[in-house]
């Protein structure tokens, strides 16, 4: 059986409807607060290592990201789920809804689908945050009908300083890693897991790991930065810190600029999400903060004492490769050392191809 119906199984036992969500950054504390639980649907490869069904609806140049969401979505374990939310972020992603939703009505198993529209351009140029606080009011009152459950503000505050003191935690989980307290594998390990709980229960599994890491001896070597869309395989995790370095802070859509930013919980909805999605930290998913996401990195290189930057490419995530050039030229002016690895979709437990590359890329740093 596969292990991610176990999981989903153990999220469903809190008696709400579980809600799956896509891309990275959902309005989870809206969900939360109409007393649904929502399941952010990413880093789905080692539950799908294959991808049959996915490939009968979507072409082999997509990013693995969408063909192992499709894969989940259309696989029976995704009955366990009892909607999907999305947004609009690559054009892989905005375009899987309607996709999904023909192959779940084919096969019999249709499911509500709710999405908003994030505007993608740069506040100074054109100033949305009418439209974005428009779709924020109209989702909640879309949910409300649905699922028969009334909002509440108390209720949104309590959900939005919870995941405040998660994303806080996340910070100090990182920040240890930084300091060589906490491998980056158990980082991206752990992070990944809590995607598949509950958030009080998500609260705790940090808490603990804080815990351990406080009385950890902390490794030393030079500090990279690691930049991507996904973390690299478990395995070459292990190798970069096997080859000596230390991953002194990252720029992963799902991890760092996951957790980078969090609003004042005291805001009305509308506002919250306004400026979740405006002041989000710089992602290629999110088109309107791109142009700071250089500036944003160097700051971080220089916060950390970073000596180099790894790029972790997702293989055919076009938004990444348009910066990879830029954001590499600027890093080798200011004299820091970059390396950068490709993942596509049958790369996993195999980490043999990039084993050399880091090793000699340790080496240049040492």
């Amino acid at each position: 059986m596969n292990p991610l119906i176990d999981k989903l199984k153990a999220v469903k036992a809190s008696g709400k409807p579980v809600i799956g969500c896509f891309p990275l950054y959902p309005p989870l504390e809206l969900l939360q607060a109409l007393d649904l639980e929502p399941v952010v649907l990413w880093g789905l490869k080692p539950f799908y290592p294959r991808t049959p069904k996915s490939d009968q609806h979507l072409q082999n140049f997509v990013c693995s990201v969408g063909r192992h969401l499709a894969e989940f979505v259309l696989s029976e374990a995704s009955d366990l789920v009892d909607g999907l939310f999305m947004y609009n972020a690559c054009d892989t992603l905005r375009n899987l809804p309607e996709i999904l939703q023909s192959g779940l009505e084919d096969a019999g198993r249709a499911k509500p689908i709710f999405n908003i529209h994030v505007p993608q351009a740069p506040r100074r140029q054109t100033d949305a945050a009418g439209y974005l606080a428009d779709e924020i009011q109209n989702l909640i009152e879309t949910l409300g009908r649905h699922f028969g459950v009334e909002f509440s503000p108390s209720r949104f505050r309590a959900t939005a300083e919870q995941q405040n003191r998660a994303r806080t935690l996340a910070r100090e989980l990182d920040a240890e890693t930084a300091s060589g307290r906490m491998s980056f594998r158990r980082l991206a390990d752990l992070m990944y897991g809590n995607c598949f709980r509950p958030l009080d229960r998500q609260i705790q599994v940090m808490e603990a790991a804080l815990e351990t890491c406080r009385t950890a001896e902390p490794r030393t070597g030079p500090g990279v930065l690691l930049s991507g869309i996904m973390p690299p395989p478990s395995s070459v995790s292990s190798v970069i810190e096997e080859a000596g370095l230390r991953v002194a802070g990252n720029d992963i859509a799902s991890l760092a600029r996951s957790y980078a930013h969090s609003p004042d919980p005291a805001l009305p909805p509308a506002d919250y999400y306004v400026d979740l999605y405006y002041n989000h930290f710089p992602c290629s998913t999110l088109l309107g903060t791109a142009d700071e996401r250089p500036a944003a990195l160097e700051a971080l290189a220089e916060e950390r004492g970073a000596r180099g930057i790894i790029f972790l490419g997702e293989k055919f995530c076009e938004y990444e490769y348009f910066e990879f050039p830029h954001l590499e030229k600027r890093f080798k002016e200011r004299g820091l050392h970059t390396l950068n690895l490709e993942f596509a979709i049958d790369d996993d437990q195999n980490p043999g191809p990039v084993r050399t590359r880091i090793e000699a890329f340790a080496e240049l740093m040492s």
